[in-house]
């Protein structure tokens, strides 16, 4: 969906640049696996870019394309233009998003950007507007001379502790007070549950701008850090016996207006039917959703019991222990929180999903299964059976066969998504099925 106004016209986009003494211009997209890129310009081929004519190999990101077929454009998106706050001020840098098109202007299909523009459209012509609050979680570890990074700080923070025992409140601080340079809300942020670990949620804004947001943050995170002598990483359990980092989502939809139309102060837990519809195709494409939304191999060290994360398919306004909450709010702040995402996945496909899951909700007229306002992790397996409570995958072989199983988030993908995503997945899962762990050294050389 494009936005309704424009921010910018490329008459401003010009002036900005000369009056501020931009000299270097980021062309940054995004690949399947969530990965910022860039292709960078000078000023003086700055026209030529918003003309829609700076090309780059894409054979180089899809080893899909053909030779023959390799050359690729990137599609500046105007409303996008930023300056980059951290860089020199005496040759400024700026950057855009930008979509990517094949050489005869034709959308590239590999493209999750476009992808996700193309549910925001479906959602549109029906009569909604997505609107999305993420919660970004992350660890900062210091770095030596060679930047190795040391996991073993013997920080003993916890939740909204303040320094000195948070060791990376000053650059929590310098993460979000860039953020808000460049206009991206920042609503709070602390320490979090997990030695060194740390939170920043982003304020609500429409899902083609959180999507963009959640890859300039990252980016921002990690820069900053690194100046600090820090290494900021959204690996999402990168320590044994210790929470791992998700990236919840808090998500509505709204009518033309900017109503929210998730509320319903007449409902016991104050949703509208409408609400519930979302709710239910969200949960029914949950497991299938899994790839995306945890993508790695590491993801599902994160989803274990004991560690504040789900590992069950479920919905509760009560407890936390289940895979989407209903926060308590007013009717017109209702939303999903779902907390099953990590920090790491591509956030183009997961609100493409996301978003099509609970449209397809709305379109059959899909309710949830009873909420489940117990603790979950404490339910016998008779109890589960009982609330017929679906276990999320355990493993990425687990995620893999899910997706397989899950036509409609395929469809939702397309073929060239699903296939190339799908094929570097499995080579992962592969490759990780055939490595001897440093666990499997220590339990097994010395006692066999």
């Amino acid at each position: 969906m494009e936005r309704m106004v424009s921010m910018y016209t490329r008459e401003d986009i010009i002036r900005i640049v000369e009056e501020e003494g931009v000299e270097f211009i980021r062309l940054q997209f995004t690949d399947l696996g969530g990965l910022l890129k860039n292709v960078a310009i000078t000023a003086g081929q700055l026209e030529k870019a918003l003309q829609n004519r700076c090309s780059f190999n894409g054979a180089a990101i899809d080893s899909s394309v053909r030779i023959e077929e390799s050359d690729m454009y990137l599609y500046p998106d105007l409303d996008t233009f930023m300056i980059v706050p951290w860089r020199p001020q005496q040759g400024k840098v700026a950057r855009f998003m930008c979509d990517i098109y094949r050489k005869d202007h034709t959308p590239f299909e590999g493209d999750c950007r476009l992808l996700l523009k193309k549910v925001l459209k479906k959602a549109d012509e029906m009569g909604y507007a997505l609107e999305v609050g993420p919660e970004m979680e992350f660890f900062v570890y210091p770095t030596d001379d060679y930047g190795n990074v040391n996991t073993d700080t013997g920080e003993l923070a916890g939740y909204f502790d303040l320094a000195p025992l948070d060791r990376g409140e000053n650059v929590r601080r310098d993460i979000v007070m860039n953020l808000e340079d460049m206009e991206i809300g920042v609503e709070s942020s602390y320490h979090e549950h997990a030695p060194n670990q740390h939170e920043i949620d982003l304020t609500y804004a429409d899902g083609l701008s959180i999507a963009d947001a959640i890859q300039t943050f990252r980016l921002t995170a990690k820069t900053l850090a690194k100046r600090h002598g820090l290494h900021a990483t959204f690996m999402p359990k990168p320590k044994n016996g210790k929470e791992g980092s998700g990236m919840h989502l808090n998500v509505s939809l709204n009518d033309k207006n900017g109503r929210n139309l998730f509320g319903d102060s007449a409902d016991p837990n104050g949703l509208s039917t409408l609400a519930y519809h979302f709710l239910g195709g969200v949960i029914r494409h949950l497991e299938g959703m899994a790839l995306i939304t945890n993508p790695l191999v590491n993801s599902y060290t994160r989803l274990r019991p004991g560690f504040d994360a789900p590992i069950y398919i479920a919905w509760s306004c009560a407890n936390r222990s289940t895979a989407i909450r209903i926060p308590s709010a007013l009717a017109r702040n209702a939303r999903l929180e779902l907390r099953s995402p990590d920090s790491v996945a591509n956030p183009y496909l997961v609100l493409a999903l996301v978003l099509a899951a609970g449209l397809d909700g709305i379109e059959h007229q899909i309710m949830p299964p009873p909420s489940v306002d117990r603790n979950i992790f404490a339910m016998s397996q008779e109890e589960l059976d009982a609330y017929k409570i679906r276990s999320y995958p355990s493993s990425l072989g687990d995620a893999i066969r899910a997706f397989e199983n899950d036509s409609f988030v395929r469809q939702v993908l397309g073929n060239h998504v699903s296939e190339k995503y799908l094929k570097s997945k499995k080579e992962e899962w592969r490759r990780y099925q055939e490595y001897v762990t440093d666990w499997e050294i220590q339990e097994y050389l010395r006692k066999y």
